[in-house]
């Protein structure tokens, strides 16, 4: 899924939409983790977790 260098003497195919979408997700969850409670999962029962996670991608999203 990630494209070979370009000094590569046989260049392996990739999908260029399937990479992009890929690098989003990856940038997302590094965004995320500038939050130390999601980072360090503080929040033991997974609906206080979840809802962490959708408070902090509101306001990543809002900046």
């Amino acid at each position: 899924m990630i494209p070979s260098k370009r000094n590569r003497k046989v260049l392996i195919p990739h999908d260029t939409e399937l990479y992009r979408q890929r690098n989003r997700i990856e940038r997302c969850f590094n965004r995320l983790k500038h939050f130390r409670r999601f980072a360090t999962r503080y929040d033991r029962r997974t609906i206080h977790f979840t809802g962490f996670v959708h408070l902090a991608a509101v306001v990543i999203w809002l900046r």
